[in-house]
């Protein structure tokens, strides 16, 4: 199945929306350039296109576990991940003192959006990978990152994520591994991890685990949890691989979708102890793993857009192809592609805005990373942070849980044979289904907007961003005045929604937490809504210019129109159930249902 890299879009979303150049002359940036990033996007479609894309359909059969307790990747991605680490993908975003790029945030996601599209499960080894190497550059030990950031920076090494166990899931407090302390200053580790995405594999001579587990003295909850280094195979001091390790994979789940990317069951020190190394300080695990948690979080919400987009051309192509029954309206008996027909052009049209929206927010999301990363005036990095803090739960729910509709809309457009494995689009559909789950439910993410990122500032940076919508609303008012009107009142629902969430959250928490995903949803259509305007009067500016798109850029108004007119109105409806519907959520008794 083709897969065709938006890089057109993506262009825009990082040089318009995102505002590159600015992004390129912070400090530490100075060799990235608009220039040398259009090379980059390039480069990587076609990698996407002919490496990751083709092996998509053949990895959904799955990876496969042996009685040894390795793992025999799906077909055809050893092969791949060898390519993408010769080629120098591993380390776009990784720090150039350990062998890698050292390319914002902004210009790696953008790649990443690639790969999640080509190949959703392929792409879940490097974003891990690139989050335990953020969380060991910025809390470990010089002798630690000596060790093992060299080899991860580059893919040589891979890397995971292990908080969740049997007993705890999202509720991390209950975390029971423990780690006793060594002799020789390392600890020996114990107990039983679930849920970790390329636990075991085959594509990397190493893998690293970041493993949280308990000190004995250790005090209860959040409070007392550690981060340790785990390898799959200890290290030698000339940097080779010693023994092995006492970790093992026990299974591998059996899953709806993201059959290519292993999700492992892990067992540490079933034979006395797997020798782990401590990150940082003891019982600041938790914390020091929440470095990664807003990249991890962005990527996620990346991946949900990135897999939408894939089914989304998936669609496209079919709805061209297929011929059923005569134009509406028409004499003409003949059948005409399905495409022509009003109700499969607003299912590609809600699919197509939706993405536009998603990415653009991501991109403007990433681009605030840099900022509070590299900014040199402290009020501005502070300023950004504040605004990643507060996108991150936007793009990381709204993004996957339209990621379900999109890529159910898609197998609708398809019919009877979007039902049909073979068509393949039922791919991408059960592949997206875990998007909205991983890395914090969309239930989590909306608490947490409505507390830490709402009620607990304020509400400062919300109402700031529905201020700058509303600007961006009354520039649009001369030429799409309908959409300015969507925007402005949009805007100003979501700002009734802050108001009841101060005024609710500590004296009725059960109320405000009530409407927490509608909100997390409201925001995501307003401030989609913010974006979709943006790229209109851009768009609007640029057609005035000699040697325009003029396809492309009337298309970004139309599609900016036809968000104003089906999106914005949902904000009225989830308005009414965030303000006026919180009574009926809880009144149910327990025992009826």
């Amino acid at each position: 199945m083709i897969y065709n890299a938006p890089v057109k879009e993506i262009r825009f979303a990082l040089n318009e929306l995102a505002e590159l150049p600015s992004i390129c002359s912070l400090p530490g940036y100075e060799d990235c350039s608009v220039d040398l990033v259009d090379a980059i996007l390039e480069e990587a479609a076609k990698f996407a296109e002919g490496v990751l894309a083709p092996i998509n359909k053949a990895g959904d059969q799955g990876a496969k576990w042996n009685a040894d307790y390795s793992v025999t990747s799906a077909p055809g991605f050893k092969d791949a991940w060898l390519q993408y680490v010769e080629s120098g993908w591993a380390g776009l975003r990784t720090p150039t003192e350990f062998g890698g790029q050292g390319m914002p945030a902004l210009v790696a996601l953008a790649t990443e959006e690639m790969w999640c599209s080509a190949n959703l499960a392929f792409s879940l080894a490097p974003l891990l990978t690139l989050g335990a190497v953020e969380a060991l550059h910025h809390h470990a030990g010089d002798e630690l990152k000596a060790v093992y950031l060299p080899k991860m920076a580059t893919g040589e090494w891979t890397g995971t994520m292990n908080l969740t166990e049997p007993g705890a899931g999202s509720d991390l407090a209950q975390v029971r591994s423990k780690a006793v302390p060594a002799a020789d200053g390392s600890y020996l580790i114990s107990g039983q991890k679930i849920f970790i995405t390329w636990g075991e594999h085959d594509m990397a001579d190493n893998i690293i685990h970041l493993v949280l587990a308990r000190l004995p003295d250790a005090p209860a909850g959040v409070k007392g949890i550690s981060l340790f280094v785990v390898p799959k195979y200890l290290v030698n001091a000339d940097g080779s691989l010693g023994a092995r390790n006492d970790v093992r994979c026990v299974s591998l789940e059996h899953k709806l979708g993201i059959h290519g990317s292993p999700t492992a069951v892990m067992s540490f020190g079933d034979e006395g102890g797997a020798i782990g190394y401590l990150v940082g300080e003891a019982n600041k695990g938790l914390g020091y793993m929440f470095t990664m948690m807003n990249h991890a979080r962005l990527g996620v919400g990346v991946e949900g857009m990135a897999v939408s987009e894939r089914a989304y051309q998936k669609a496209v192509e079919y709805a061209r192809d297929r011929v059923q029954s005569r134009a509406i309206g028409s004499s003409d008996p003949a059948g005409v592609a399905i495409i022509q027909h009003p109700d499969v052009r607003r299912m590609l049209m809600t699919m197509r805005v939706q993405i536009e929206a998603q990415r653009a927010l991501a991109c403007v999301a990433a681009a605030a990373m840099d900022r509070a990363a590299q900014h040199p005036v402290a009020a501005e990095a502070a300023k950004n942070q504040s605004l990643v803090n507060f996108l991150i739960p936007i793009v990381k729910g709204w993004n996957t849980e339209q990621a379900n509709e999109i890529t159910s809309l898609a197998v609708q457009v398809h019919g009877g044979m979007g039902f049909i494995e073979e068509t393949g689009v039922a791919q991408y559909y059960r592949d997206a289904r875990i998007t909205s789950i991983y890395e914090g439910t969309t239930g989590i993410h909306g608490l947490d907007l409505i507390g830490r990122k709402t009620f607990s500032e304020g509400g400062a940076t919300a109402l700031a961003l529905l201020e700058e919508t509303r600007l961006v609303a009354a520039k649009l008012a001369p030429s799409q005045p309908k959409l300015s009107a969507n925007l402005t009142a949009a805007a100003r629902e979501a700002e009734r929604c802050v108001a009841f969430i101060l005024e609710t959250f500590k004296a009725q928490p059960q109320l405000a937490a009530a409407g927490s995903v509608p909100f997390l949803k409201l925001m995501g259509i307003v401030l989609g809504g913010w974006q979709m305007g943006r790229a209109a009067l851009i768009a609007q500016d640029k057609l005035a210019e000699d040697g325009a798109d003029t396809d492309f850029l009337s298309a970004k108004i139309i599609s900016a129109r036809f968000y104003g007119d089906h999106l914005l109105p949902q904000v009225s409806g989830l308005a009414a159930a965030i303000l006026e519907g919180a009574d009926s959520v809880l009144e149910m008794p327990e025992n009826l249902f």
